[in-house]
């Protein structure tokens, strides 16, 4: 979406990206790296490109291949196994394989500008070995930020200072060029940066935390951040720059940020094998969704998203689709694509 808002439908691009889907759609803990695969395509020495006949390696589970099969650009897998410098080495070889016109390091939400001490913080350390790679790697990098505090980890209020000149401002036709893709996606941040642009306005509901999100008008907005001003921000970043291994930089998010984002995932991805989830019920699905809508309308939200939803009915990652359907079926007045609408009293 923001490669045809910037540079047109001609070119094709290359997006590096982890393959770090969360435990409703990939069942393990953390990130997934080259050899949680098959069929992959290499790239470079170091670096893999994701077609979309490759297949995560059970129980892994990856968006990946689907991705690939509906976007005419090159998928390349982001494989932070290695740490900064890892990421430092795939960086740099794609930049001598493939010698770009440009560079952009895109994080949206904006929790890349991080300190590392922000209460609201949860996954700071996906962001900051990207960050401490490419303020290492030889070639001229520009970090844009879409959708400010739409992570809900930075709050818009504390990102307005950090962000520079507007780049650009997504609208509904600007989403049309992604096609049905977040149907099916789960990205959260995406789906609020899409439907913000398509004219949504409120607070919507995200993650198994219930975190509220307000959906305004800087929603769709693209803003260029200095990098080097970023890195000395991110405390992470700084101290992560020569880590060699994931463990090594989850080491330091422990010690500056007081967590790990995959220690949250490993726990409750035990939570989970001890508490399963609910079986998709069609017939008990309207009764605990009303009683749901009813104490989100009393926290003032007025959307959220189905992965939001698929966790709050305590229903597993598989069900996530089923649901969308029965709910957009049964209700498609509440259907704000691709986010759900909670109805008012009125």
């Amino acid at each position: 979406m923001l490669h045809a808002a910037l540079y047109g439908d001609e070119d094709q691009a290359v997006i590096l990206t982890y393959a770090w889907d969360r435990l409703l759609i990939d069942p393990l803990p953390g990130p997934r790296g080259a050899d949680s695969f098959t069929g992959l395509e290499p790239v470079t020495q170091s670096v893999w490109s994701v077609a979309a006949e490759a297949q995560p390696i059970a129980p892994a589970g990856s968006t990946l291949p689907r991705l690939a099969a509906e976007i005419p650009h090159t998928l390349a897998l982001l494989d932070p196994l290695h740490g900064a410098e890892g990421i430092t080495r795939q960086l740099e070889d794609l930049v001598s394989h493939l010698a770009p016109a440009s560079i952009d390091l895109l994080d949206v939400g904006g929790d890349i500008l991080a300190q590392g001490d922000e209460p609201t913080l949860k996954s700071p350390l996906a962001d900051a070995l990207t960050l401490a790679a490419c303020c290492q790697v030889n070639a001229p990098i520009r970090l844009l930020v879409a959708g400010p505090g739409l992570d809900g980890e930075i709050s818009p209020a504390d990102l307005r200072p950090l962000l520079g000149t507007l780049v650009h401002t997504f609208t509904a036709e600007d989403v049309e060029t992604i096609g049905n893709i977040l149907e099916w996606h789960p990205s959260e941040a995406t789906a609020m940066l899409a439907a913000t642009a398509r004219g949504a306005r409120g607070i919507c509901e995200v993650r198994d935390a219930g975190l509220p999100v307000p959906l305004t008008d800087e929603g769709p907005t693209v803003h260029e951040v200095d990098l080097d001003d970023a890195v000395s921000r991110n405390n992470l970043a700084r101290a992560i720059m020569t880590t060699a291994t994931l463990d090594e930089a989850e080491a330091y998010s422990r010690e500056i940020c007081g967590f790990s984002e995959i220690d949250y995932e490993r726990n409750k991805a035990a939570w989970l094998t001890e508490r399963p989830p609910t079986k998709l019920d069609r017939d008990d699905v309207p009764s605990r969704l009303d009683q749901f809508q009813s104490e989100a309308r009393a926290r003032g939200v007025t959307h959220t998203t189905f992965r939001h939803l698929t966790e709050a009915l305590n229903l597993s990652g598989s069900h996530r689709d089923a649901l969308r359907q029965l709910l957009i079926s049964s209700r498609p007045e509440q259907y704000a694509a691709p986010l759900w609408r909670i109805p008012s009293d009125d």
